[in-house]
Formats: C-alpha cells, sequence, structure tokens
C-alpha cells in the first residue's frame, strides 16, 4: 500500500490557458462562459458555451503536427506539457515505471463529423481520419511525446472520465504497477452536431444570457453549459517523489468508483450509488468525521442532478454534510464533460494549497432541495485538511477522489 502525491497540473480552460490563469479565475469568480463563436448560432436553441479562449497549439507541436491531431487531442498535449514540465519529472523515472492515463468522453468529434462530410460530398476522408477520432489517441500522443512505457488507459465514463482516469491511476500506482502516471482528460465538443445533441436529450440550458446559463443549485437552473479544455495531474509514488526533490502539492487518499445501473441519461433520484461513491472515498481517504472539508461538486446546473447530489452528500457525510464547504466551478467554465473532473481535481488542490473556496457564481434563489453550504457568489477562506471531486457522468458512472493537505 503505497502513498500517492500530485506533484504536477497543467489546465488549458474557459478560464485560463495554464493552472495560474484558470485558479486565479476561479477564486476570483470570473467567468468563461459567452454566445458560442465557433459557428452561427441564430439558428440553433442554446447559444452559450465556455469556450477556449486564445489557444496557440504551435507553443506543444509543430504547425504541421495540428492538421493532424483533433483540438480535444491538442488540448491533452498541451495541458500534459505543463504538468509534465511543472512536475520535473523528466528524465528522473524510468520510462517502463512512467504511465499515461488520459481520456476523452467524446473524442475527436469535430474531425468525424469534417470527414463525413467529406465522405458525403465526394472529397478525400484524410488518412489520418482514424488516429485523429478516436478517443485513445490522446492518451497515446502525450505517452509518445513523454517516452511514458508503463501502463497507457484512456478511460471513457462519460462526464466521469477524468476522474475515474485519475482514480485508476491512484490505484495502480498505491499497488505497485507504475511510479509516476500522467492522468486526466480533454475535450472538445462545441460543434453544432454534440451541442444538438445534448439539445435533443434535453440537458442543456436554452438561456442566452450567460451571466445567467450555469446557475448550480439555484433554483431557476435548467440545463448545462457546454465546456472544453483539459485537464491533467502528474501523480507520483510518495518515496519516489521525496527522493527527487519533487514540490507536493497534496496527496491522493480516496476514490470511489460506483454504477447507478439505473437509466442512461438520468441519476437514481435516491442517490444510492452516488452517495456510496462519496463514502468509499471518504472512507479509504480516513476522513474521521471531524476535519473541515471541501467538495468540488459536479454541479451540472440541471435540476436533477444538483438536488440529488445534494441528497448524495448528506447520505453520505450525514450531518457533517451541512458544514462541508462546497462549491461548483461549472458556474464558470461550463460543463468540459470528459475534462472536467480533472480540471475540478486540479480546483480542489488548489483550494487545499491556499485555504480560498472558490465560489459557485450566479447564484440567486436557493432551492429548498439544495440546502447546503455552496459558497455562493464570492470565494471564502477556510482551513480544510480534506478536499472532494464528484463527478456523475450518463450511464449511471458515478466517481469521487479525495486529497489531503
Amino acid at each position: 500500500m503505497r502513498r500517492v502525491v500530485v506533484t504536477g497540473m497543467g489546465a488549458v480552460t474557459p478560464v485560463g490557458n495554464n493552472v495560474q490563469q484558470t485558479w486565479e479565475s476561479l477564486k476570483n469568480g470570473k467567468s468563461g462562459i459567452g454566445i458560442i463563436t465557433r459557428y452561427d448560432v441564430s439558428k440553433t436553441k442554446a447559444k452559450v458555451a465556455g469556450e477556449v479562449k486564445n489557444f496557440d497549439p504551435t507553443e506543444y507541436i509543430e504547425k504541421r503536427e495540428c492538421r493532424r491531431t483533433d483540438l480535444y487531442c491538442q488540448y491533452a498535449i498541451a495541458a500534459a506539457a505543463q504538468a509534465v514540465a511543472d512536475s520535473g519529472i523528466k528524465d528522473k523515472i524510468e520510462p517502463e515505471r512512467f504511465g499515461v492515463y488520459v481520456g476523452s468522453g467524446i473524442g475527436g468529434m469535430n474531425t468525424f463529423y469534417d470527414q463525413s462530410v467529406n465522405l458525403y460530398t465526394d472529397k478525400n476522408v484524410s488518412p489520418f481520419f482514424i488516429p485523429m477520432m478516436i478517443s485513445n489517441i490522446a492518451a497515446g500522443e502525450v505517452a509518445i511525446r513523454n517516452n511514458a512505457k508503463g501502463p497507457c488507459l484512456p478511460v471513457v465514463t462519460a462526464c466521469s472520465t477524468s476522474t475515474h482516469a485519475i482514480g485508476e491511476a491512484y490505484r495502480a500506482i498505491k499497488f505497485g504497477f507504475a511510479d509516476a502516471i500522467i492522468a486526466g482528460g480533454a475535450e472538445a465538443a462545441i460543434h453544432p452536431l454534440s451541442i444538438k445533441g445534448f439539445t435533443s436529450c434535453k440537458a442543456l440550458t436554452l438561456s442566452d444570457d450567460p451571466e445567467n446559463a450555469s446557475m448550480p443549485f439555484d433554483k431557476r437552473r435548467n440545463g448545462f453549459v457546454m465546456g472544453e479544455g483539459a485537464g491533467i495531474l502528474i501523480l507520483e509514488e510518495y518515496e519516489h517523489a521525496v527522493a527527487r526533490g519533487a514540490t507536493i502539492y497534496a496527496e491522493l487518499c480516496g476514490y470511489g468508483n460506483t454504477c447507478d445501473a439505473h437509466h442512461v441519461t438520468a441519476p437514481d433520484p435516491d442517490a444510492e450509488g452516488a452517495a456510496r461513491c462519496v463514502s468509499l472515498a471518504f472512507e479509504e481517504a480516513g476522513y474521521d468525521g471531524k476535519e473541515e472539508i471541501y467538495i468540488n461538486a459536479h454541479g451540472t446546473s440541471t435540476p436533477m442532478n444538483d438536488s440529488v447530489e445534494t441528497k448524495a452528500f448528506k447520505k453520505a457525510l450525514g450531518e457533517q454534510a451541512y458544514k462541508a464547504h462546497i462549491s461548483s466551478t461549472k458556474s464558470m467554465t461550463g460543463h468540459m464533460l470528459g475534462a472536467t473532473g480533472a480540471v475540478e481535481a486540479i480546483a480542489s488542490v488548489m483550494a487545499l494549497r491556499t485555504g480560498i473556496i472558490p465560489p459557485t457564481i450566479g447564484y440567486k434563489e436557493p432551492d429548498p432541495e439544495c440546502d447546503l453550504d455552496y459558497t455562493p457568489n464570492k470565494a471564502a477562506e477556510a482551513d480544510i485538511t480534506l478536499a472532494a471531486s464528484t463527478t456523475f457522468g450518463f450511464g449511471g458512472h458515478n466517481a469521487c477522489i479525495v486529497f489531503r493537505k
């Protein structure tokens, strides 16, 4: 049973193209949500999203390679490059003991659509179509670029993808299958096809007001806002990190993984699976019910998720749920799908490091079914010792990870 710590982080998000920019935005309540600029939204119902801004992939890959990699993969490569540089682990680990667990909920949506159009307009389908589109290629690209020859696993569990990737990487290191793993997720699905698909299943908000679109735990909430980007953490065995003098941001000490086995899109209204997931993670982390804690909630701003998640916290933590500091940074980033868990894990680690609880912005009308402390509108200060991140995905996938100061 080996200890696992975080020694590096990287991020590309709607509120910043690195961890420092992202954290400054989150703690100051700065939103990255706006009217979609990628395409004309005049004839679409859903008009807002959390787009990544001013991202230059040539800072991380050669210009000619940009034409051979989907945007989601470019985000992953960028965030991984940041995290590896931050950790200082390059050339300080055996390649066979260095792994990559990077997933994507959807994969190369832009590539899939564009090449489908080529097919039906009698144009050539790119020879790079398959390796650009498949959802495992980000993990492969990151492994190639970092000479990581250990376990390589691209998790795909919808919105829970990168939380599960981090959790499974934690277990691999804990039980001796690797000494360090590049873990997280990436997504780039702000595209007319995926936006209309999520709209058709009534998941997205139809608000055209960016300030009143993503409203987690607010009574007015009516659907989530699509986001995009990537989040990557370097997880490392504690003794290995200490031996090379690495900076340790936090210890990853708990992981829960359950399934509702209830419905393809809707959460179990009784929150049994979600509550069990949270309980498992906090139990493994050694939570004694007395520590001051922060939870970066899934908090999607959909009517069912937020009320069910609140119920899950109460079932898992009992009366301590009312004392927990909770917030949803999706109020600022939107829902980054397969990348959201990793970015929110980074926010959780930064909350532990700084003692600052990022707010849930746009919170105006309390919901009787959501009656916990969601850190409304303004950051709070707290001497927390544990920070958790929860994500719940289509298909009933539940994930929770817990970090210790």
